[in-house]
């Protein structure tokens, strides 16, 4: 009988925070300025130079360690791990080992019963709801809640970039990023698959959006996982050999890093080999990994604490004052939006998958929008364009003001839709006033009843042929009519009114 494995999974995530200044200087963490601009002495490790803890870091890593349910330690401290790498001016990374400032934390997931995430849910929620398939979608709709623990979360500082010029046969160092502030979210190893894995990486990804702590791009290195993987035969305690898996840039990378890890490692046991504890990097392009190095060969860090830095004491009054903080979440959030705006709810938990979307939501409905209306611009035009152009919701750049006064135009038929949504692409790029951009560009609907009639009696007059397969019970025919009209009118007239006067005439 052939033998059933299962896998256990736990997670380093590395948060890069949305702070002004780095963690232990007042150099700039804006992304993107000239090589070694955004530094200093000690930032750069120069002899003499004392760092000074950045109170907006200690702010962020209490309000994540409060909204993953972690206790917060009323006394922490900094240490020094010491390595030598050329991206490390210090020859030291400033870190927390000994005394973290979050510990024993949770989050919880909800999943449905054969393992499947919340976006595969929502989309066989929507199938059975298009479908009319009620009972489909209330067993969709009935998800197991599952607890992802957290081990610690702790503060430190981030490394400079090696780039590595080919022409010149060389390698530079860029340390503007030294110093950036992280957090490090250490799970327990509680997950089991890929779902899993995804389903806890989305959901801390909301929350510390929510949170403004980061805005947890992937792609962008402001959000970095390392996996650590190990397999058992089911029904086993023990735990297995595990391995690290580095350079997961997207969550379809970790998903395939996850899965080929599985495979390598099942492989190795049934055929009677060991597995090695390492640390491998995942080749995205080949879709395979590599050992980096043996964990058993790795360097001691030698960890001792900072004596540069005074330990941190945390009041139960700042507790307070970052309690009192604390946003309404993603999932608060949902709730609230099901009792209070009658929208779908697939549409409900696309707006609030991310916060910057809920908010042009929210501040557009504010206006005086109806929320169906508001809900129909960001899941079509909105998601469509998006799409297109490779783009997070956290990129729009149009403001509510201007979507709820492109709302007011159509609604009072001073624009007809396709007008509409050609002047939604200006504004999506843009973010022009668009009740300004109609009128400057002659966009508005022509309200001269006479003059429409005019155009359509001729547009009857030149398209006999069109009138007469009309009258005959073509329907199809009575469109080119109306196209006709709206290019002679162009695009400055109501579809509906052109064919119900086309109606009214023939």
């Amino acid at each position: 009988m052939a033998k059933e494995y299962e896998m256990v999974i736990g997670l380093e995530v590395h948060v890069e925070l949305a702070t002004r200044t780095k963690i232990f200087c007042g150099c700039s963490t804006v992304f993107g300025g000239r090589p070694n601009s955004h530094t200093c002495p000690v930032c750069t490790g120069m002899p003499g130079s004392l760092p000074v803890l950045n109170k907006k870091v200690l702010e962020y890593a209490v309000a994540v360690g409060l909204a993953t349910n972690c206790r917060i330690a009323p006394y922490c401290k900094f240490d020094r791990k010491n390595y030598f790498y050329p991206d490390n001016p210090q020859n030291y990374q400033i870190s927390q080992l000994y005394l973290p400032v979050c510990r024993n934390g949770y989050v919880e997931i909800e999943m449905d019963a054969g393992g499947a995430d919340e976006r595969k849910i929502r989309a066989q929620e929507t199938a059975a709801y298009s479908q009319g398939d009620t009972e489909g979608a209330r067993k969709a709709c009935t998800r197991k809640v599952k607890r992802i623990g957290i081990h610690e979360i702790h503060m430190e500082e981030d490394a400079g970039k090696l780039l590595h010029d080919q022409r010149q046969d060389c390698t530079l160092v860029d340390y503007n990023r030294s110093g950036v502030p992280l957090i490090e979210i250490v799970s327990e190893p509680d997950m089991r698959s890929g779902e899993e894995v995804i389903a806890y990486l989305e959901k801390l990804r909301l929350i510390i959006q929510y949170l403004g702590a980061s805005d947890c791009k992937l792609q962008e290195g402001s959000m970095r996982a390392d996996v650590n993987i190990s397999v058992r035969e089911v029904g086993t305690e023990t735990l297995g050999t595990r391995t690290e898996m580095k350079n997961l840039n997207s969550f379809r990378a970790i998903t395939k890093a996850i899965e080929a890890e599985r495979n390598r490692q099942i492989d190795l046991l049934e055929e009677g080999q060991t597995v090695v504890q390492e640390t491998r990097r995942w080749d995205e392009a080949k879709e395979l990994s590599y050992v980096m190095r043996s964990k058993e060969e790795a360097q001691d860090y030698r960890y001792f604490p900072d004596p540069d830095l005074a330990p941190v004491r945390i009041s139960e009054a700042f507790l307070e004052e970052i309690r009192a903080r604390q946003p309404e979440f993603c999932t608060e959030k949902r709730k609230r939006y099901g009792e209070e705006y009658d929208i779908p709810q697939y549409d409900i938990e696309i707006i609030t998958n991310s916060k910057h979307m809920a908010d042009i939501f929210e501040e557009t409905v504010a206006l005086g929008s109806q929320p169906k209306k508001v809900s129909n611009w960001l899941m079509v035009e909105t998601l469509r364009l998006l799409k297109s152009r490779e783009m997070d919701p956290e990129d729009i750049r149009f403001s509510p003001k201007h979507l709820a006064k492109l709302i007011d135009l159509t609604e009072k038929r001073e624009i007809n839709s396709t007008v509409a949504k050609e002047v939604f692409e200006i504004m999506f790029e843009e973010d022009i006033d668009p009740q300004r951009y109609v009128e400057e560009k002659g966009l508005k609907m022509v309200s001269d009843e006479g003059a429409l009639r005019r155009v359509v009696e001729e547009v009857i007059a030149a398209n006999p042929q069109s009138v007469q397969d009309y009258q005959s019970g073509k329907e199809r025919a009575l469109g080119f009519l109306v196209g006709q009209t709206m290019k002679a009118m162009k695009g400055k007239a109501d579809p509906a009114g052109v064919g119900k006067l086309f109606k009214e005439l023939l």
